[in-house]
């Protein structure tokens, strides 16, 4: 999802011709911001709390985020907590049936109560089909599915993660203990990494527009040409949830003023639908919009021989890499390979002799991808 915090205060600014300093309130400034999901069927979804900041805050100071408690209430009267996991975020995982209405309670630290509007939830309809196309620019990662009369908004979230390997790939490291080039063990290995993200843009559609409802290839992701995402093998694990067409304006409405930012014309958050208030204080300002629903996943695997042909293009994090000329011989391993800065990448034999000279070596950067991304295999991961 869109970073919210950092787009509301960007808006909050927006408005005027002319440099302006309104006196006014500091409290008044720290308005409370709400954002989230809630899925019905157990899995854990989240809710965030934060506040945004007052013009005179230093750019770069440590963001505020709200405790308290949180909880969901349903109209058949059972109550359902939500753990707080630190710096605002709070998960939901509870199985809850759909054919009930719900309101969302939140009871910060400063002593003030927040509740929703009644939420009514919303079962999304299932992913017809996630799947991707190869143009003369690059791969475009696409969804299709189809609305129905109860749910005719969607919203797309997705998380990446691909598989890459350094510039030069090694399998040896120096063992200070032995004064030996060893090989790295499994836990160690530095040749092949995983990175991951999500989106930071908005994606949405309405079934509206199309004839039957049918949502036919929305693109979720293009990945041009050079990409290293798809230097070796890549996943997508895409979210679909189904809202509110209140829910979808609040959405719009933000990015497009994400989008269009400065103009004196984009809406401001006082003027953005929201389905949070404050208890006994209606006319508080509050910001961000709660939905419920039953939400649906899919995950795509991407092959570099389904791509091919697809070269990488020269990364900035590999500038000059290379693997140095010098053999470094055995009684120079300390003094080379010691500080860990230069690392051993290919063994040098002599013929007639059994065993290795030497190694020609290169820097860490260019050798260890864990600098870049992490050497543990996602659970999920399927070679």
């Amino acid at each position: 999802m869109i970073g919210l915090m950092s787009l509301l205060f960007q808006l909050l600014i927006i408005g005027c011709r002319e440099p302006f300093s309104p006196e006014i309130p500091p409290q008044d400034l720290q308005v409370l911001v709400v954002e989230g999901y809630l899925d019905t069927e157990g899995f854990p979804s989240g809710l965030k709390l934060s506040y945004t900041k007052s013009l005179e805050t230093e750019e770069g100071s440590e963001a505020i985020f709200p405790e308290g408690q949180v909880y969901l209430k349903a109209e058949s009267g059972g109550e359902f907590p939500l753990s707080y996991l630190g710096n605002g975020e709070y998960e939901f995982a509870h199985n809850v049936p759909e054919d009930d209405q719900y309101t969302l309670h939140i009871f910060t630290d400063d002593g003030k109560n927040y509740a929703s509007e009644i939420l009514n939830p919303i079962i999304t309809p299932e992913i017809e089909e996630l799947g991707f196309v190869k143009d003369e620019e690059g791969v475009e990662i696409f969804v299709r599915t189809k609305g129905g009369d109860a749910a005719e908004y969607f919203m797309w979230n997705y998380e990446e993660t691909y598989a890459f390997r350094p510039a030069i790939p090694t399998y040896f490291k120096y063992d200070a203990a032995s004064k030996d080039i060893v090989y790295l063990e499994e836990f160690e290995r530095t040749d092949i990494c995983y990175r991951g993200g999500s989106n930071e843009e908005l994606i949405s559609e309405t079934s509206i527009r199309f004839q039957e409802g049918a949502v036919f290839r929305k693109t979720l992701k293009k990945i041009l040409n050079g990409d290293e995402r798809l230097g070796m093998r890549y996943s997508v694990l895409v979210s679909q949830k189904a809202i509110s067409e209140k829910a979808a304006e609040f959405w719009a409405i933000l990015n497009k003023n994400s989008t269009e930012l400065g103009s004196i014309f984009s809406p401001l958050p006082s003027q953005m639908p929201s389905n949070i208030a404050q208890v006994g204080n209606p006319e508080a300002p509050v910001i961000g919009f709660i939905s419920i629903g039953v939400m649906r996943q899919q995950r795509l695997f991407i092959s570099l021989r389904e791509v091919i042909p697809w070269a990488i293009d020269d990364l900035p994090e590999y500038f000059q890499c290379e693997v140095a000329n010098d053999t470094i011989p055995i009684a120079s391993y300390e003094e080379f390979f010691g500080s860990g800065n230069f690392v051993p990448a290919t063994p040098i034999s002599v013929p007639g002799i059994p065993y290795v000279v030497g190694y020609q070596g290169t820097e860490r950067r260019c050798a260890d991808c864990t600098l870049r991304g992490t050497n543990v295999k996602p659970d999920f991961w399927d070679d």
